[in-house]
C-alpha cells in the first residue's frame, strides 16, 4: 500500500472541523472567525464564505484521494462517470450573458443565467458533470469570488484533482479571470484545455473584447471556426462588438450575412446590429436594422437613440424618444442621458425642462450620472443658474459633474466665478481631467487673465500634458484671447499633432487682435500642413478677408467652400455674404443669400445692414420686410444702422411697413 502524503497546508485543512459530507455546497453565514491569523489562506485578506469553503474542499479532496497505488480513479471521477451514463450527452450550445443587452427571448434562455454567464448545469463531454457536488462547488465558488486572488486558491484547488478541473470548471475559470481583466491567466487555462466547446471559444472571445483587443478577437473567431466548431449568437454578439470598436465595416458585415443565414436573429442579436452599424458611423444601416426588429426593449431604444445624439441628429433622437414613451417603454438612466445631451445640442430648453420634473418626480433623481447630465445641458443651454441650482442639490458629484459647472460658467463669461469653483474642487480632493484643464483655459481667456493663464500653463507643462491637443489648442486660444499671439503661434509650432480646431484657435486669435493678414496666412500654412478646414476655420478665415476688403482671397475662399457641405453651413454663408457686401459686392451677395438653404437672424442682419452699407436703402427696407414675414424680429441694431445710412432719403415709391419692435403697431417708412 502506497501511503500518500499530504502537503502542510492539505494536513493544517484536515484538522478544521467540516461537515460529514466533506464539502458544504452552500458557504457558511458570514461573519464567523478566522482560527489563525497566520494562515496562508487569508494573506490576501478574501472573503470569509470563500476561504471556509476552500477549506472544506481541500479536506473533502483530500479524504478522496486514492489509496492504493493501481487505483488512478478518484472517488468522485468514478461516481461521476457512472452517473453520466444515465443521462444525456451535454448540449453542444451553452450561453454566457452578453453584458450590453437583454432580452425576452426565451430562445437564449438569458433572463435565468447566473452572473458568470453560463447555462443550467449539464453534463459535459468528458463525463464530469458539472451538477455534480465537484464541479458544480468550483463553479459557485469561482462566481462568489471577489478578487483575482480568490480566483487563483479556486485555481489551485481544481488542478489538484487528479483529472485536471474538467471542461465546465475551465469555462467557469477564464469568464473569472477575464472579470477580474487577468486576460493573461484565462488564456493560459484555455490553452491548456484538451477540448474545448463554443462556450470555451466564446467566454476567451469575451475577455479579449472586454479588455481591447479587438485583433485578438478576430483571430479567436478565425480559429475557433478553422477548428470546426460553429459559434453561437453571443459569439457574434462580441465578435461585432469588435467590429464596432474598429469601425471594420467589412468583417462586421459578413458577420452580419451569417447572424441572417444561421437564423441568430434576436433581440440581443439585433441590438449589437444596430449598435455595430451606429459605430461605424452608418446611421441609416442602423436605423433600417433597428426598423425590421420583430421585438424591441428599453436597450434597444436606447441604442438607437445615442447613435443619433452621437452623430449630430438630436432632433431625430428626441422624436424617437417621444415614440418610445408612447409606445409604453419606460426610460432607464443611460436613455435620460443620451435625450438631456439631444436637448443642449438642439437648443430645446423646454424639452430639458419638462425632463427634469420627470426625474425629479421618478427614480433617477439621486444618479449621479443623471444629474451631471442635467448640470451640463443647462451650462450648454447658458442656464448657469440652473444648472448651479442642479449642481448644489447633487448627494454626489463626481469629475465630470464639478467640470461641466467650471465650463459652464467659463462659456457664459463668468469666468472668475469657473475659477473659484475650482479652487473649492481642489479643496475638496476631487480628482481632475484634461478638460477640467481645457474648462479654466477657457475661463482665463474669458477674463483675459495673463496671470492666471500663464500659471495654468506653468501646470501643464509640470505635469508633462502640453501634449494633449484639446490642451493645446485651448492654450493657443487663451493668449490669443490675452492678446499674447506670439506665444500662441510658439505653442501651436511646438504642438506635436495639430487639427482643425488648434489651427482655427490660431486663426480666430488673429483676428480678434486685429492681425488678419497673418489669419489669412495661418489659414495657408494650415492647408500646406495637410489639414481639412472645417465650418468655423472658412468662417473665421472670411471675417478676416472682410475686414482687409481683401475680395480676391474670398472668392478663393468661395470656390473652396462651394465644392464641401460647409457651404449649407449658415455661419458660412452669413461669413461670405458680410464679406462681399464689405467688399461692394452686391451682387454675389445676394446670390449667396439666396443659394442657402436657410437663414437666421445672423444671415438677415448681414444682408440688411450690407445693403444700407452700400447706399441700397430701398432694397434694406425690402429685406426687413421679408424678415418679419419669415417670422423674425426687426430688433434696435438693425433698426439703427439702416435709418443711419438713409436718413435724408427721399421716397418715390410706396412706403414699406413692418411692426416696430416695440409698440408691435405698423411702422411706415
Amino acid at each position: 500500500m502506497i501511503i500518500l502524503k499530504p502537503d502542510p497546508l492539505a494536513r493544517r485543512l484536515q484538522k478544521s472541523t467540516i461537515h460529514p459530507s466533506g464539502f458544504q455546497r452552500h458557504p457558511p453565514v458570514a461573519g464567523a472567525t478566522p482560527t489563525s491569523h497566520s494562515d496562508p489562506l487569508q494573506h490576501s485578506s478574501p472573503s470569509l464564505p470563500i476561504v471556509t469553503s476552500l477549506r472544506r474542499w481541500c479536506c473533502a479532496l483530500t479524504r478522496r484521494l486514492p489509496e492504493r497505488a493501481g487505483d488512478h480513479q478518484s472517488s468522485f471521477l468514478r461516481r461521476a462517470q457512472s452517473s453520466g451514463e444515465h443521462k444525456s450527452k451535454k448540449a453542444e450550445h451553452q450561453y454566457f450573458r452578453a453584458p450590453s443587452f437583454r432580452t425576452k427571448d426565451q430562445s437564449l434562455q438569458v433572463q435565468s443565467l447566473p452572473d458568470d454567464g453560463y447555462g443550467p448545469a449539464e453534463q459535459d463531454s468528458e463525463g464530469n458533470s458539472p451538477g455534480s457536488p465537484d464541479a458544480e462547488a468550483l463553479a459557485s465558488l469561482l462566481r462568489s469570488c471577489g478578487s483575482v486572488d480568490d480566483v487563483r486558491r479556486v485555481h489551485a484547488i481544481s488542478v489538484r484533482s487528479p483529472d485536471g478541473p474538467g471542461m465546465f470548471v475551465a469555462n467557469n475559470l477564464i469568464n473569472a479571470y477575464a472579470r477580474f481583466h487577468e486576460i493573461s491567466d484565462a488564456r493560459k487555462v484555455f490553452d491548456e484545455m484538451p477540448d474545448k466547446s463554443v462556450v470555451s471559444w466564446t467566454a476567451i472571445i469575451n475577455g479579449y473584447q472586454k479588455s481591447g483587443n479587438y485583433n485578438e478577437v478576430v483571430r479567436l473567431f478565425l480559429d475557433m471556426v478553422g477548428s470546426g466548431v460553429r459559434g453561437n449568437s453571443l459569439t457574434f454578439v462580441c465578435l461585432l462588438k469588435s467590429c464596432g470598436e474598429q469601425c471594420n465595416t467589412k468583417l462586421g458585415r459578413q458577420v452580419h450575412c451569417c447572424v441572417v443565414k444561421g437564423g441568430w436573429s434576436n433581440v440581443i442579436m439585433d441590438s449589437a446590429v444596430v449598435h455595430f452599424y451606429a459605430q461605424c458611423g452608418h446611421i441609416a444601416s442602423a436605423s433600417t436594422m433597428f426598423d425590421k426588429m420583430a421585438s424591441r426593449d428599453v436597450i434597444s431604444w436606447t441604442t438607437m437613440i445615442t447613435a443619433y445624439v452621437q452623430h449630430g441628429r438630436g432632433d431625430k433622437a428626441l422624436e424617437m424618444f417621444s415614440v418610445m414613451v408612447s409606445e409604453g417603454y419606460y426610460p432607464n438612466e443611460f436613455t435620460v442621458c443620451s435625450i438631456l445631451k439631444a436637448c443642449s445640442d438642439e437648443k430645446a430648453f423646454r424639452f430639458g425642462k419638462q425632463l427634469h420634473g420627470a426625474i425629479v418626480k421618478k427614480l433617477y433623481k439621486d444618479d449621479i450620472h443623471v444629474g451631471s447630465a442635467l448640470v451640463t445641458m443647462y451650462a450648454r443651454l447658458g442656464e448657469v443658474f440652473d444648472a448651479q441650482a442642479v449642481f448644489d442639490k447633487m448627494a454626489r458629484r463626481n469629475t465630470i459633474t464639478w467640470t461641466s459647472m467650471i465650463s459652464g460658467y467659463a462659456q457664459s463669461g463668468h469666468g472668475e466665478k469657473a475659477i473659484l469653483l475650482f479652487q473649492n474642487m481642489k479643496m475638496r480632493r476631487v480628482s481632475i481631467n484634461n478638460l477640467t484643464i481645457v474648462g479654466l483655459l477657457s475661463a482665463c481667456g474669458s477674463i483675459q487673465s495673463l496671470r492666471l493663464g500663464k500659471e495654468l500653463h506653468a501646470q501643464i507643462i509640470k505635469n508633462s500634458i502640453q501634449e494633449n491637443l484639446q490642451i493645446g489648442s485651448t492654450l493657443v486660444w487663451c493668449y490669443c484671447k490675452c492678446g499674447e499671439y506670439t506665444y500662441a503661434a510658439r505653442i501651436l509650432k511646438d504642438m506635436p499633432d495639430r487639427d482643425a480646431i488648434s489651427w482655427t484657435a490660431m486663426i480666430s486669435g488673429y483676428n480678434s487682435v486685429g492681425h488678419n493678414a497673418e489669419a489669412l496666412k495661418s489659414l495657408d500654412d494650415m492647408l500646406w500642413d495637410g489639414v481639412k478646414p472645417n465650418t468655423y476655420t472658412y468662417s473665421s478665415a472670411l471675417k478676416a478677408c472682410a475686414k482687409l476688403e481683401a475680395l480676391q482671397d474670398g472668392r478663393r475662399i468661395h470656390g473652396v467652400v462651394n465644392k464641401t457641405p460647409a457651404f449649407l453651413n449658415v455661419f458660412v454663408g452669413s461669413s461670405l455674404i458680410d464679406m462681399y457686401m464689405r467688399c461692394g459686392n452686391v451682387d454675389d451677395a445676394r446670390r449667396v443669400f439666396d443659394a442657402m438653404p436657410e437663414h437666421n437672424l445672423v444671415t438677415w442682419k448681414v444682408i440688411i445692414t450690407g445693403f444700407a452699407q452700400n447706399g441700397l436703402c430701398e432694397e434694406a427696407f425690402k429685406y426687413m420686410y421679408l424678415m418679419q414675414q419669415e417670422g423674425h424680429d426687426v430688433d434696435d441694431f438693425v433698426l439703427s444702422k439702416v435709418l443711419t445710412s438713409c436718413g435724408d432719403l427721399q421716397w418715390k415709391s410706396d412706403c414699406i411697413s413692418f411692426s416696430d419692435p416695440v409698440s408691435g403697431s405698423p411702422a411706415r417708412y
